[in-house]
Protein backbone atom coordinates (compact mmCIF):
# COMPACT_ATOMS: atom_id res chain seq x y z
CA UNK A 1 0.00 0.00 0.00
CA UNK A 2 1.20 3.55 -0.81
CA UNK A 3 1.55 5.93 2.17
CA UNK A 4 0.66 9.62 1.48
CA UNK A 5 3.03 12.15 3.03
CA UNK A 6 2.01 15.65 4.12
CA UNK A 7 1.12 17.84 7.05
CA UNK A 8 -1.75 17.10 9.33
CA UNK A 9 -4.44 19.66 10.07
CA UNK A 10 -3.14 20.07 13.62
CA UNK A 11 0.40 20.82 12.43
CA UNK A 12 -0.89 23.49 10.03
CA UNK A 13 -3.06 25.03 12.76
CA UNK A 14 -0.08 25.18 15.15
CA UNK A 15 2.07 26.97 12.54
CA UNK A 16 -0.71 29.45 11.70
CA UNK A 17 -1.27 30.12 15.42
CA UNK A 18 2.43 30.83 15.96
CA UNK A 19 2.46 33.20 12.98
CA UNK A 20 -0.58 35.08 14.32
CA UNK A 21 1.05 35.45 17.74
CA UNK A 22 4.25 36.80 16.17
CA UNK A 23 2.30 39.27 14.03
CA UNK A 24 0.42 40.62 17.04
CA UNK A 25 3.77 41.71 18.47
CA UNK A 26 5.27 42.95 15.18
CA UNK A 27 2.44 45.11 13.77
CA UNK A 28 2.22 47.61 16.68
CA UNK A 29 6.00 48.08 16.58
CA UNK A 30 5.91 48.73 12.84
CA UNK A 31 3.13 51.30 13.25
CA UNK A 32 4.94 52.99 16.13
CA UNK A 33 8.12 53.19 14.03
CA UNK A 34 6.19 54.88 11.24
CA UNK A 35 4.66 57.37 13.67
CA UNK A 36 8.08 58.21 15.13
CA UNK A 37 9.49 58.65 11.61
CA UNK A 38 6.62 61.00 10.70
CA UNK A 39 7.24 63.05 13.86
CA UNK A 40 10.94 63.39 13.02
CA UNK A 41 10.07 64.46 9.50
CA UNK A 42 7.52 66.98 10.85
CA UNK A 43 10.15 68.60 13.08
CA UNK A 44 12.63 68.79 10.18
CA UNK A 45 9.96 70.20 7.86
CA UNK A 46 8.93 72.83 10.42
CA UNK A 47 12.54 73.92 10.76
CA UNK A 48 12.90 74.06 6.95
CA UNK A 49 9.80 76.23 6.60
CA UNK A 50 10.94 78.50 9.42
CA UNK A 51 14.41 78.90 7.88
CA UNK A 52 12.84 79.57 4.47
CA UNK A 53 10.63 82.27 5.99
CA UNK A 54 13.65 83.91 7.59
CA UNK A 55 15.56 83.90 4.28
CA UNK A 56 12.50 85.28 2.50
CA UNK A 57 12.35 88.05 5.11
CA UNK A 58 16.02 88.90 4.63
CA UNK A 59 15.63 89.04 0.83
CA UNK A 60 12.26 90.81 0.62
CA UNK A 61 11.87 92.73 3.88
CA UNK A 62 8.72 90.89 4.99
CA UNK A 63 7.56 87.39 5.80
CA UNK A 64 5.59 85.51 3.12
CA UNK A 65 1.79 85.77 3.07
CA UNK A 66 1.38 82.02 2.42
CA UNK A 67 3.56 78.94 1.97
CA UNK A 68 2.94 79.25 -1.78
CA UNK A 69 5.06 82.43 -1.76
CA UNK A 70 8.09 80.24 -0.96
CA UNK A 71 7.94 78.26 -4.23
CA UNK A 72 7.99 79.02 -7.95
CA UNK A 73 6.66 81.10 -9.63
CA UNK A 74 6.51 83.47 -6.63
CA UNK A 75 10.10 82.66 -5.61
CA UNK A 76 12.82 81.66 -8.04
CA UNK A 77 14.74 79.71 -6.92
CA UNK A 78 12.22 78.18 -4.48
CA UNK A 79 12.90 78.25 -0.75
CA UNK A 80 11.09 74.92 -0.08
CA UNK A 81 9.75 72.07 -2.20
CA UNK A 82 6.29 72.31 -3.72
CA UNK A 83 4.92 69.34 -1.75
CA UNK A 84 5.77 71.03 1.54
CA UNK A 85 4.33 74.32 0.29
CA UNK A 86 1.02 72.53 -0.36
CA UNK A 87 0.68 72.20 3.42
CA UNK A 88 0.60 68.38 3.57
CA UNK A 89 3.59 66.08 3.80
CA UNK A 90 4.48 62.78 5.50
CA UNK A 91 1.35 62.45 7.62
CA UNK A 92 1.24 66.06 8.81
CA UNK A 93 -0.67 69.19 7.86
CA UNK A 94 1.33 72.43 8.03
CA UNK A 95 -0.66 75.55 8.90
CA UNK A 96 1.17 78.84 8.24
CA UNK A 97 -0.11 82.19 9.50
CA UNK A 98 1.50 85.58 9.15
CA UNK A 99 0.66 87.79 12.12
CA UNK A 100 1.85 91.38 12.28
CA UNK A 101 5.62 91.35 12.12
CA UNK A 102 6.00 87.59 12.58
CA UNK A 103 4.58 84.21 11.69
CA UNK A 104 3.46 80.94 13.23
CA UNK A 105 3.52 77.44 11.79
CA UNK A 106 1.69 74.45 13.21
CA UNK A 107 2.34 70.84 12.24
CA UNK A 108 -0.75 68.80 13.01
CA UNK A 109 -0.87 65.01 12.52
CA UNK A 110 -3.46 63.73 10.07
CA UNK A 111 -4.74 60.31 9.21
CA UNK A 112 -4.94 57.13 11.27
CA UNK A 113 -1.45 57.34 12.76
CA UNK A 114 -1.70 60.11 15.32
CA UNK A 115 1.42 61.79 16.59
CA UNK A 116 2.50 64.86 18.46
CA UNK A 117 1.51 68.41 17.52
CA UNK A 118 4.34 70.87 16.80
CA UNK A 119 4.61 74.66 16.66
CA UNK A 120 7.30 77.14 15.63
CA UNK A 121 7.31 80.90 15.15
CA UNK A 122 9.75 83.59 14.00
CA UNK A 123 11.88 83.05 17.12
CA UNK A 124 12.82 79.58 15.82
CA UNK A 125 11.83 77.89 19.10
CA UNK A 126 9.93 74.67 18.43
CA UNK A 127 7.22 73.57 20.84
CA UNK A 128 5.24 70.35 21.27
CA UNK A 129 1.84 69.32 22.57
CA UNK A 130 0.83 65.69 22.97
CA UNK A 131 -2.95 66.08 22.70
CA UNK A 132 -3.93 69.19 20.72
CA UNK A 133 -2.60 71.92 18.45
CA UNK A 134 0.60 73.32 19.96
CA UNK A 135 1.21 76.99 20.73
CA UNK A 136 3.59 79.48 22.33
CA UNK A 137 2.86 78.32 25.87
CA UNK A 138 3.62 74.63 25.24
CA UNK A 139 6.73 72.63 26.14
CA UNK A 140 9.88 73.52 24.22
CA UNK A 141 11.45 70.77 22.11
CA UNK A 142 15.04 70.20 23.15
Amino acid sequence: MHKIRGFTLIEIMVVVSIMIILLTFAIPNILRSRSVANEGAAMANLKSISDACQLYHVNRGAYPETLADLVAPASVPPYIDATLASGHKQGYEYVYERNGLGFTINANPEGVLRGRYYFIDETGIMRVNYEQEAGVEDEQVS
